[in-house]
């Protein structure tokens, strides 16, 4: 699962009074995972995958117990002295196997056994007492027949069956068979041979060793628990963890589709590509949000500019009639619902004759056919395009009952397509064939498609109405620049192209609930889900040994085959090195549970030890105080904060005392601390061979020797007490064996070193320092050296301990790099969630996002209506329009889009769109950051101008936007103003100065919405937005130009508004407009004294336009 980084604190803070933290914890807890499991209604699945599990460790069983069988019998035969008693061992040992075998293969059947869970634990039961009374039945036929007192040779493999090998569900079940088979070998030890008369007999298990072999038998019992608890935790966590790794895949791949779908709305592929991947670049490394990076900031310089060549295109301009008289006497739902139907409309033609929409610019809409692919049929598409708009429109205007026409134009040639600027993104178009295909449409003529005779040469003149073209066209300058003939052409509609649009059905193919800032709603259908959940269950990793029965054979996947290969044969260590220390780095929460279990084994051996010492020694009980002690004393740490949160765990705001507080902060840093972790392990293997080392110590071999020797001389009856009982020993080798391999986070080849040297010890003890003694126990076998049946035991107890740990490994390893994929998947996920966010306000402005997603969710179409914003548009001036201009000009738009960075601080001035040379934008659309003014002047201005109006009884109603709007475009024209100083001072084609800036504004009451079909398109309508345009187009360069409403507004700002006079705009006729008073530095002149500048605040001012922007175009020109 998941893990929060461990949080290092000071000795100091340490010491202070806290309150308990015991979140991470519980999230390991049995009870909690369980709960989980079935809060999510999974607990069936995992049920299932437990089965399948356990079905994969018999496939490790199967090896190990046919290894272990067929070992015993060849070191029997080989290794007795006489061999006329082996054969019944091998014939009764072959039966079990057979039967043990051929009753557990029932379970590779794994859905008869998902079907019917209760045939799992009957065969289990069955194969364990099969062995339990075979291993019973060959002592007790060896004793009878040849006074064979045998010791058991399959008890301790049996208990390690039940419990690591198994397919037992139930942790009670399995614990109930395992102790019945504990007590039905304690019951036999108990009448025999306990209740023989032979020494020997007695001296196997006699009465005195019967509690023994309780602690020995309980020992394991508690190991084998132990073990089951854990696994099933560990379990438990991997299945949520793959759970939730599933449901991010499946949010990625779903995010990853809308992505495509956004980015498609709003830029071709070929452009598309790059652009997403410096997005998901950006911020990957970028630690400021999307916002922040969405525009920038204003002192780097990241420009990125990707502008193609498309040679052989055609390009159509589309201009909707009576226009301006829409926008201004619709209600803002008709309006939106209408360009809604329009604009839709055009996208789907546009998507059925394969041609690019490019942006609509009010009413114009313009796109090119032939630019995404090339295609020698773009001029007939375009055209056909063309026609075909026309009858949507006609359909629309007959529909609503409109007074609306359509002009096109059409032209073939050459132009440039790409993006520049750093904020809104947008796609457009740049070229002199461009302008050609606009002026085309300006003189076309209504209900007509005007097309250059280049593009009348590449259609079929059979197929269309063709008319000669308007006298406007002869007489248009620009298109007399390229003398050309032009035509107005009609022709058949295809009614495919003609149809209409449902209010949101244009977006079915975007999933709102993917674009939200948290993952937190399901995106997809719920038996979708759960079949998809169902199918990757079934791909989780379960490991073992890949043979089965070929009706039960399953497909690996390939990720999961690679997941595979990355782990090591032997020790189970991923081959990366790093991902292997990051894996023993991890906290390990149930680090106390091994505590608990350590304690409980220390306990039991040294309880065995004092047992079998039958001499007074005091040393041992010094040993056997201090180990305890240490041993409780790390228990009682580790189990402190677990018994303070069963006391307290629901009072949040309990303090602790200092000490409860240290003991809570170095247990949290055992926990986290893989060094630390390692050497309380290596000091608890060291306590309890310091426990067993007793034992030796106090083994008078001499003694022993003269026992044994008398015995077979004299007959007398042997004493034990001089020296320590041989089986006990090993039964205690046993148990620590088992005990090296408990600990998690340890690393598993330690593990395997520390058994290793445990085992090569109990071998020289055995044949070197102690063989008199081992010698002269009970053995397996008959005529076996008993030294060989106790090397046997410790043997196969180290092998079935590897081969279950090396399982558990395997399959913890294979998990933790599930959870490692999983948070990489939570990164690309994170990343392409702010990739669309950042798409979106691409496409929207910031405030609108959430807006129009909620209005997707109801069905419903976006839009909304503003009193008071101020509408800028703004336009450079004698601008070429050939590659190198356009290098120059995503400067420029690029150091524009970064002034809109800084205004963040102060106002919203809102980006709407780039044309051509056209840089327009608005102010008063949000008013969500209008609190957090940064400038004392400027707030204080603003205030006295509240105090103003409120004195003249004057509405509060926003109008300050229009300070706003000419604030900022005073700062564009200082912009410029720099570029220009940066130009002439570097060796430079003058051809590519940027001149002037011409620049009008208007204020007032404006609709806002979002239209189109395939692609949405965030647009502003009204009277404002159609007179900040003639007030661009009919003013000066160097001038900001604005309605008679703007100016007296601006006069309650003390700034100089100039009457220029009556100035014609088209569909207005003859109004009065001003120029706002600037001088020669750049500033506003006062409305009070036109004699001196205004000390207004502007934000180029207090950001050094100098540094703001000439160091940007500097580096620019050098190239």
């Amino acid at each position: 699962m998941n893990k929060k980084k461990y949080q290092k604190t000071s000795f100091r803070e340490r010491l202070k009074p806290c309150h308990l933290d015991y979140s991470e914890e519980r999230k390991w807890e049995p009870n909690y995972l369980k709960a989980r499991c079935e809060d999510l209604n999974l607990e069936d699945e995992y049920k299932k995958y437990q089965i399948r599990l356990m079905i994969s460790y018999l496939t490790v069983f199967y090896p190990l117990y046919i290894i272990v069988v067929v070992v015993l019998q060849v070191v029997a035969w080989s290794c007795a002295e006489y061999t006329k008693l082996t054969h019944v061992d091998s014939i009764l040992a072959a039966i079990t196997l057979l039967l043990v075998t051929g009753i557990m293969g029932i379970n590779f059947f794994e859905s008869f056994v998902i079907g019917h869970r209760w045939v799992s634990v009957l065969t289990s039961v069955l194969s364990t007492y099969v062995v339990v009374f075979s291993d019973i039945a060959q002592i007790t036929y060896h004793y009878h027949k040849a006074h064979w007192p045998l010791n058991t040779t399959y008890d301790v493999f049996v208990l390690c069956m039940v419990y690591m090998f198994l397919p037992i569900p139930s942790i009670v079940v399995a614990a109930l068979l395992a102790t019945s088979v504990s007590a039905i070998y304690i019951g036999y030890f108990i009448f025999f041979p306990a209740g023989e008369q032979e020494s020997v007999a007695r001296n196997i298990h006699g009465s005195y060793m019967i509690s023994v072999d309780v602690f020995h038998y309980m020992g394991f019992n508690m190991m084998g628990i132990f073990f089951r608890i854990m696994n099933d935790i560990m379990v438990r966590a991997s299945f949520l963890d793959r759970h939730q790794f599933i449901k991010e895949e499946m949010w990625l791949r779903h995010a990853l589709r809308q992505e495509s779908t956004l980015l498609d709305s709003i830029l071709p592929p070929q452009i598309a590509k790059p652009i997403q991947e410096i997005i998901k670049s950006k911020i990957s490394q970028s630690e400021n949000g999307p916002d922040n990076f969405l525009l920038g900031s204003p002192r780097r310089r990241e420009n990125f500019m990707a502008i193609q060549i498309h040679p052989d295109v055609s390009i159509l301009y589309a201009d909707v009639v009576n226009y301006t008289h829409l926008t201004t006497t619709l209600s803002v739902e008709m309006l939106v619902k209408v360009l809604h139907d329009l604009y839709g409309r055009f996208d789907m033609a546009a998507s059925t004759f394969n041609v690019q929409r490019i942006k609509f610019l009010g009413d114009c809409y313009y796109c090119v056919a032939g630019l995404t692919e090339a295609d020698p049929d773009h001029a007939t598409m375009a055209v056909s395009l063309g026609i075909s708009m026309i009858a949507n429109l006609q359909e629309v205007r007959t529909e609503h009952s409109l007074d609306i026409d359509m002009r096109i134009g059409v032209h073939s040639g050459t132009l440039f397509a790409g993006v520049i600027g750093e904020a809104k993104l947008q796609f457009d178009i740049w070229g002199a064939d461009v302008e050609i295909a606009n002026r085309l449409e300006a003189t076309g003529k209504p209900g007509y498609v005007h097309v250059s005779g280049r593009t009348l040469s590449s259609l079929n003149p059979a197929d269309y109405k063709i008319l000669p073209g308007t006298e406007k066209a002869q007489a248009d300058p620009v298109l007399q620049k390229h003398p050309m003939s032009t035509y107005l052409l009609t022709g058949e509609v295809t009614r495919d192209s003609v149809r209409s649009v449902d209010i949101v059905s244009s977006y079915s193919d975007l999933d709102i609930r993917t674009i939200r800032p948290t993952r937190k709603t399901q995106i997809v259908s719920a038996d979708a889900m759960s079949n998809e959940l169902r199918e990757e269950f079934n791909k989780m990793p379960v490991g073992g040994f890949q043979f089965r029965l070929p009706c039960c054979r399953r497909d690996a996947t390939s990720s999961d085959e690679k997941d595979e290969q990355g782990v090591g044969t032997f020790c189970a260590a991923f081959k990366d090195s790093l991902l292997e220390w990051n894996y023993m780095h991890q906290p390990d929460f149930i680090f106390k549970s091994s505590m608990l279990l350590a304690w409980a084994i220390g306990g039991c051996l040294i309880f065995i030890q004092i047992v079998n010492s039958k001499v007074d020694c005091k040393e041992c009980i010094v040993v056997d105080l201090i180990v305890f002690s240490l041993l409780t004393s790390l228990l009682c740490l580790a189990w402190y904060k677990k018994v303070c949160w069963w006391q307290y765990g629901y009072n949040e705001h309990k303090q602790y005392s200092k000490l409860s507080c240290l003991a809570f902060n170095l247990f949290d840093k055992i926990q986290h601390s893989f060094v630390l972790r390692v050497t309380i392990y290596m000091v608890i293997m060291v306590l309890y061979y310091m426990v067993i080392s007793m034992i030796l110590i106090k083994c008078d071999q001499n003694q022993y020797a003269l026992d044994i020797i008398e015995n077979k001389l004299f007959h007398y009856d042997v004493n034990r007490d001089s020296c320590f009982n041989p089986w006990v020993f090993t039964n205690m080798i046993t148990l620590i064996l088992g005990m090296s391999y408990t600990f998690a986070r340890i690393p598993f080849a330690l593990k395997i070193c520390i058994s290793c040297c445990e085992t090569i010890a109990f071998l020289l003890i055995v044949f070197f320092q102690f063989a008199f003694i081992f010698h002269h126990s009970a053995t397996t076998t008959p005529y076996m050296k008993a030294e060989v049946a106790h090397c046997l035991r410790v043997c196969v107890m180290f092998i079935t301990m590897y081969a279950k740990e090396r399982r558990v490994e395997f399959i913890t390893k294979l998990n933790y790099k599930q959870n490692v994929d999983l948070h990489n998947k939570q990164k690309a996920a994170d990343v392409t969630n702010q990739s669309i966010i950042i798409l979106l306000n691409n496409i929207l402005p910031s405030h609108v996002v959430d807006l129009y997603l909620d209005s997707l969710a109801r069905h419903e179409l976006y839009y909304e209506n503003y009193e008071m914003v101020s509408v800028m548009f703004a336009m450079l001036v004698n601008f070429q329009m050939d590659l190198p201009s356009l290098r120059v000009l995503n400067d420029i738009i690029t150091e524009f889009d970064k002034l809109l960075t800084a205004y963040r601080e102060y106002y919203v001035v809102e980006k709407i769109k780039v044309v051509g040379c056209t840089y327009m934008a608005a102010c008063g659309l949000d008013f969500s950051l209008t609190s957090n003014f940064q400038s004392r002047s400027f707030e204080s201005e603003m205030q006295q101008v509240r105090i103003h109006q409120e004195s003249k009884g004057i509405d509060l109603n926003h109008d300050e936007v229009a300070f706003i709007m000419t604030t900022f475009a005073l700062d564009l024209m200082r912009i410029v103003s720099v570029c220009n100083k940066a130009y002439a001072s570097r060796p430079f084609n003058r051809s590519l100065s940027t001149g002037e800036i011409c620049i009008g504004i208007s204020t007032g009451e404006i609709m806002a919405g979002v239209v189109g079909a395939s692609q949405p398109h965030y647009d502003i309508w009204g009277n404002p937005v159609n007179m900040a345009s003639r007030m661009e187009s009919t003013g000066l360069p160097g001038h900001i130009h604005v309605t008679e409403e703007s100016a007296e507004i601006l006069k309650q700002f003390d700034i100089l508004c100039i009457y220029r006079g009556m100035t014609y705009v088209k569909g207005r006729g003859e109004i009065p407009t001003y120029f706002v008073g600037i001088d020669e530095n750049l500033k506003f002149m006062s409305s009070k004294f036109n004699n001196r500048a205004s000390r207004r605040f502007t934000v180029m001012s207090s950001l050094d336009p100098d540094e703001f922007s000439i160091n940007s175009v500097e580096e620019n020109t050098s190239e």
